[in-house]
């Protein structure tokens, strides 16, 4: 059995399916008290970024959070603001996805072409703006925050979503909106890319292209809140 059939026949288990359901879950009630209880002073886009992330990656979305998106972080390091600021790109560009894939092949009925190129369209969009809002919320300026989406982003977002997409098509091939391949291998696919574009991350963050999101730590004495 080659790796592609291996993959599906995961992708479409109906045990693995109710456990990961499970896990995600969980993943979010808990991120959801965590953030209620001890974080509510993390901005609201702050906060809609690491539910988008625990949402589609489960437990290692919630476990970034943990490690690197709490205000009980011990202190800052590379890694934590390399997995903060892959997560901007993540909740964005994931939700590009998830919106793009459906409505190419639900509404306008593409094929692969132009399934990928409107994909691909509105990851950008999303990915650019899920860092130009935490950025603004921040007190950094549209034209400025715009900009810095555009420097900063645009590598994370190619490399997540070359990844995720060309993954995607790879596993569900011509499935449809009603096939459980079809969402199920655009979950998987999004783990990879954000697996994918972490190291990215880093890189730009130790060439200085990224300065990585605020330690959430000092967002609440820095911003007045």
């Amino acid at each position: 059995m080659g790796i592609q059939q291996a993959l599906q026949n995961v992708l479409t288990n109906p045990t693995y399916l109710a456990a990961w359901g499970g896990l995600v879950a969980v993943s979010l009630a808990v991120l959801v008290r965590d953030l209620r209880r001890n974080n509510s002073e993390l901005k609201s886009l702050m906060q809609f970024v690491w539910a988008f992330t625990v949402l589609y990656s489960g437990p290692l979305g919630l476990v970034g959070y943990w490690y690197s998106g709490r205000t009980q972080i011990d202190h800052d390091s590379f890694w934590r603001k390399g997995f903060r600021s892959v997560s901007h790109c993540y909740s964005g560009c994931g939700t590009g996805e998830v919106l793009g894939v459906s409505m190419a092949v639900g509404l306008f009925a593409f094929k692969t072409t132009g399934t990928v190129v409107l994909t691909f369209a509105l990851a950008y969009l999303f990915g650019y703006l899920m860092t130009v809002g935490p950025l603004m919320q921040e007190g950094i300026g549209l034209r400025e925050a715009l900009w810095d989406a555009f420097y900063s982003e645009t590598a994370s977002i190619t490399v997540m979503e070359i990844v995720a997409i060309s993954t995607d098509v790879w596993l569900a091939g011509e499935a449809g909106l009603g096939d459980v391949l079809f969402w199920t291998s655009l979950v998987f696919s999004l783990t990879l890319g954000l697996l994918a574009a972490y190291p990215v991350n880093l890189a730009l963050i130790y060439v200085g292209v990224k300065e990585g999101m605020m330690n959430p730590a000092k967002m609440g004495t820095e911003m007045g809140t």
